[in-house]
């Protein structure tokens, strides 16, 4: 509910704190800017011409509730849940911030974010993505989360110094806008494929594979702004695939924007009933400068 987030959030062109109006079917900024809430529980807050970017469509966030509903990423939602709350023991007293605020960029239906909200008593959440499809299941994941469409490459609409912890994973990132909104000692936790993610699927289906450097990238990005907090985590294990969730995996992945349906089906035919597949990924903290 935006209701529990309201403190943190700020209006996206100058900053200024929001209020709710009209029983929060409105939000109202100081400056005298007003954001509608949409009736699925959600608010758009994006500066002057509105988003540039485009999200996830209908198609994907539905493929991406399937695939999330079975498990198979639960060895990252617990890796993402521990960081955040080590990152919040190492920080955050309880008498001094009884609710923290954490910040889940990228947050898509919320299946990270409410498993997080879940282990965390008293915590909040504020689930940001540029996907309104995505923005009508955060908006009900769980009773402490806020949805927001924004895009995260523009200034983040939260108020300065009012995040405990982000968490992104698997999404983008704004190092400056990070070390902006982050209270004093607070972490960003980042979740980031590593080579042989689910490469046994590459090959029969012809999906992309993962960039070479992405996590040299997000360090060389966060000079300035962002540092390493801990060490890095390298996670990987086995996930025995059926051919529904081959599919499905597929579909929330940006290679559904490259392969057509036909083209997927005729070579989903090919595959045995289940595979066996290896997921890679690494888990950094990074804290700011």
């Amino acid at each position: 509910m935006l209701s529990h987030i309201i403190d943190v959030l700020a209006d996206p062109a100058d900053g200024t704190a929001l209020s709710g109006a009209e029983d929060f079917s409105r939000l109202v900024s100081e400056s005298g800017h007003s954001f509608d809430v949409a009736k699925q529980g959600y608010v758009t807050l994006a500066p002057g011409a509105g988003l540039k970017h485009k999200g996830d469509d209908a198609d994907m966030v539905t493929a991406r509730e399937a695939y999330l509903s079975k498990s198979h990423f639960a060895p990252f939602v617990e890796a993402v849940t521990g960081a955040v709350q080590n990152a919040l023991d190492s920080t955050v007293s309880a008498d001094d911030v009884p609710e923290p605020a954490l910040l889940e960029v990228g947050a898509g239906t919320g299946y990270y974010l409410s498993h997080t909200l879940d282990s965390i008593e008293g915590a909040r959440g504020v689930g940001l993505d540029i996907s309104p499809h995505a923005a009508r299941h955060l908006a009900k994941c769980h009773p402490r989360v806020g949805a927001v469409i924004a895009d995260v490459w523009d200034r983040l609409p939260l108020r300065d110094e009012s995040i405990n912890a982000i968490s992104v994973v698997f999404a983008p990132r704004n190092p400056a806008e990070f070390q902006r909104v982050l209270a004093p000692g607070g972490q960003v936790i980042v979740l980031t494929p590593q080579a042989g993610h689910l490469d046994e699927l590459r090959d029969p289906l012809g999906i992309l594979g993962v960039e070479e450097g992405k996590v040299e990238r997000m360090y060389n990005q966060a000079v300035g702004y962002l540092e390493q907090a801990a060490d890095p985590v390298n996670l990987a294990y086995a996930i025995q695939l059926d051919k529904e969730s081959i599919a499905a995996q597929v579909a929330m992945s940006p290679s559904a924007r490259h392969i057509s349906a036909e083209e997927l089906a005729e070579r989903m035919a090919a595959l045995p009933q289940t595979m066996c597949v290896t997921a890679h990924a690494r888990l950094d903290r990074l804290r700011a400068v």
